[in-house]
């Protein structure tokens, strides 16, 4: 008897499904979100967790817009935004379970956004059971995206050109590197260690942006990104499309990225494994000793 074959997995959405998820996410940012760009009054800026934790009306708005539109589109779905858990954290529950659910960051980098900076985008990622199986990192001023599939390439997608396939860098010494680093969520106990490593590198950077720090990535601008405060809207889509564009994007403790990461886990993502392997070394000390020692 011969074995039998395995029953493929359907995605779940089509590609015309996708289209309208990409012209929702574009009305959104058309309606709620460049409207409102050095345009802000004080009322329409106020704090969460900190006084650099802003939220504002644009956020909010296109939050709720997107939501209600993917909330028509696919009946039952669980549906994950930034501004809705500040509000009610039990919507994350059952994340794991879902079979269909989306996270959406409506304007990431709101920091910047609301200072006048141009650095900021909307990331929208589709999760079966916690794994990102499709990757939204959309520019409202520029108009374009970059997305990706599990099993698809990363593509850079612009309404007047035809897609481009993107790849991340080819890596290389250390010493040659160009990577992000967020030190926000990064306990103060450790920041001394990691500042040490700066010199390390030929430039360590950070855009307080997470849509554009996985879009330089993905594109090949950037070699690396060490991050922490991990959050499913902030960290899913990125993370699929550097790894569909080649490069290895994992916990540092060496653990498969699934959107039910603990907040206080360290994200590595690296144009090449050998490169990620690498970086887990030199960056090991962040780890409790247990987890140093499985990664060594």
């Amino acid at each position: 008897m011969t074995d039998s074959l395995p029953i493929p997995v359907p995605a779940p959405v089509t590609p015309a499904q996708r289209a309208q998820i990409l012209n929702l996410v574009r009305r959104a940012a058309r309606a709620e979100i460049l409207p409102r760009f050095r345009a802000l009054s004080p009322t329409e800026i106020s704090t969460k967790s900190s006084a650099t934790d802003l939220v504002t009306d644009a956020d909010r708005n296109a939050e709720l817009m997107i939501g209600r539109g993917l909330a028509r589109m696919f009946p039952g779905a669980l549906i994950i935004g930034e501004e809705a858990v500040s509000e009610n954290p039990k919507i994350l529950d059952g994340l794991d379970q879902a079979e269909l659910a989306f996270t959406i960051d409506p304007v990431d980098g709101t920091w910047n956004f609301a200072k006048g900076l141009a650095t900021f985008g909307v990331i929208l990622s589709i999760l079966r059971f916690g794994v990102p199986v499709y990757a939204l990192l959309y520019d409202p001023l520029m108009d374009d995206s970059i997305e990706a599939t599990e099993h698809g390439e990363t593509l850079f997608c612009c309404p007047s050109r035809s897609p481009r396939i993107l790849k991340t860098s080819e890596g290389g010494k250390l010493a040659d590197l160009q990577g992000y680093m967020s030190l926000n969520h990064v306990p103060k106990e450790m920041l001394a260690a990691l500042s040490g490593t700066y010199s390390k590198f030929t430039r360590q950077m950070s855009l307080r942006c997470s849509c554009h720090e996985m879009r330089m990535m993905a594109q090949g601008h950037a070699d690396f990104l060490l991050t922490t405060g991990l959050t499913p809207w902030d960290h899913a889509a990125g993370v699929l499309a550097v790894q569909r564009a080649g490069g290895k994007v994992a916990l540092l403790d060496g653990q498969e990225y699934r959107a039910d990461a603990p907040h206080k886990a360290f994200l590595l993502a690296a144009a090449t494994p050998k490169l990620w392997d690498d970086l887990a070394k030199l960056f090991a000390f962040l780890l409790p000793l247990g987890e140093k020692e499985a990664t060594t």
